[in-house]
């Protein structure tokens, strides 16, 4: 008997030891995983804070040519995949958007008038037809978060979703008083 509890005691020993090296590898982990999301943070930011910077210098620069354009008016151009999402202002026409873009509003504008609540960005990425991967999942909420901060959408304090334009004051567009 005393052979067969000198093994599992044994093993005991070699389980909690690899339990241990587990967690240490786990904190190494948990340091790099945090790490790895500030930058992605950061990122984040700076290419928001150059779509803005883009978006101030388009205004004013529609400011200065907006006498000429009343004269002669061109058709939107055509939206390029992975162009910036304009602040929404009244007439702005949603074929300024990319077709991804479009496509989710298209969803929630759906639903407005059958009376149907607000979705999650799961629930618009399954409208979408799309697989419920986590990277499918977060590249819609982002999507759709771009287009509440612009005045497409209305985001709830829920995370959710719903159909709704909003004028967005564009920086350096003058004063709203």
């Amino acid at each position: 008997m005393a052979s067969v509890l000198g093994m599992l005691e044994e093993r005991e020993t070699v389980a909690r030891v690899r339990v241990e090296g587990l967690r240490e590898e786990v904190a190494r982990l948990a340091g790099v995983l945090e790490a790895a999301e500030i930058e992605l943070d950061r990122r984040v930011i700076a290419r928001e804070e150059l779509v803005e910077a883009l978006a101030a210098s388009a205004a004013e620069t529609t400011a200065v040519t907006g006498a000429e354009s009343e004269q002669k008016t061109l058709p939107s151009p055509a939206p390029v995949p992975g162009s910036i999402v304009p602040p929404w202002r009244e007439g702005l026409p949603v074929t300024v958007l990319a077709p991804d873009y479009q496509r989710i509003l298209g969803v929630l504008d759906e639903r407005q008038p059958a009376g149907q609540g607000p979705l999650k960005a799961r629930e618009i990425t399954v409208e979408l037809g799309l697989v419920t991967t986590p990277a499918k999942v977060e590249g819609v909420r982002s999507k759709a978060r771009r287009l509440a901060e612009r005045g497409w959408l209305v985001q709830e304090t829920s995370g959710m979703f719903s159909a709704g334009r909003l004028p967005v004051a564009v920086p350096g567009a003058g004063s709203s008083a």
